[in-house]
């Protein structure tokens, strides 16, 4: 047991005494990334799997020297990324937890000025048109680097016949409350928050029922079109002067036409008048 004890310390002593020859002055420039490898296995292997831009360079590009006799050999990452207002940002290691798997990120809960150095267009949305969203940090939603949540992990759709990315045809995550749409967008997805004008218009015997919701409703929402949009001036001069509201002949644009005959209310019978007797 001693004796083995005793190879392990010798060889342990001839390692040392052969990587201090090699951090030497005079000995680093003979250094190779396959010298590296005998000892830092797994290092290399991470970067070989998920070194990103790392895999272009060598061990010796960033490690200068080798211990005991060069005490400095594990850079600060700006010594090499410059130029960018991101490579500014103060504690590279918080998200970037390790620099052989650059890009393989961590983030905490609360954390958004790291990420306004390069998604600047998304904190101008948010922060252009306010909603609930803008005073959250940016990790709430993105807790994993370049993913995007489905907005039905917070928020429930608008009816059950929507699903996960039907939410991105009106809404946008960093400006929700600016609702646009495309000219093709379904009538049933305007149904689930306006089903009183869905179903009056799908009864309706006029040419509108044959019509989307964004067909009128074009592009943005709670955008309500004149009639005279698509209609022109149906009527002479004095008529429309008269008349300058269309749904006075017409009813609404739901339901054109279709005016509901109020029931007269019942004729109360005369009242009897009692005589007073003498």
């Amino acid at each position: 047991m001693k004796r083995n004890e005793c190879i392990r310390m010798m060889l342990f002593l001839l390692t040392y005494a052969i990587l201090s020859l090699y951090s030497a002055s005079g000995w680093t420039a003979e250094l190779s990334s396959s010298d590296c490898v005998k000892c830092h296995a797994a290092q290399p292997a991470q970067i070989d799997a998920q070194g990103a831009r790392h895999k272009t360079i060598t061990c010796q590009d960033c490690h200068a020297g080798h211990r005991p006799a060069s005490k400095n050999n594990i850079p600060v990452c700006s010594q090499y990324h410059q130029g960018k207002p991101h490579f500014e940002t103060k504690g590279c290691l918080t998200c970037h937890t390790n620099p052989h798997t650059p890009l393989v990120i961590t983030f905490s809960s609360t954390l958004t000025e790291p990420c306004l150095t390069c998604h600047t267009p998304q904190i101008k949305q948010l922060r252009e048109n306010k909603s609930k969203h803008s005073a959250l940090y940016c990790t709430t939603c993105h807790s994993v680097h370049r993913q995007a949540p489905e907005c039905t992990k917070c928020h429930k759709p608008h009816s059950s016949d929507m699903a996960a990315a039907d939410c991105k045809k009106c809404h946008k995550a960093h400006m929700p409350k600016v609702v646009t749409y495309a000219s093709d967008t379904g009538s049933i997805y305007c149904a689930a928050c306006h089903s009183k004008a869905y179903n009056l218009l799908k009864e309706s015997k006029a040419k509108h029922a044959s019509l989307t919701c964004a067909t009128c409703h074009q592009e943005k929402h709670k955008m309500v079109p004149k009639c005279q949009d698509c209609h022109g001036e149906k009527h002479p001069a004095g008529i429309m002067a008269k008349f300058p509201r269309c749904g006075d002949c017409h009813n609404i644009a739901h339901d054109l036409n279709n005016w509901k005959t109020a029931s007269a209310p019942a004729a109360q019978a005369p009242k009897v008048t009692k005589k007073k007797r003498k």
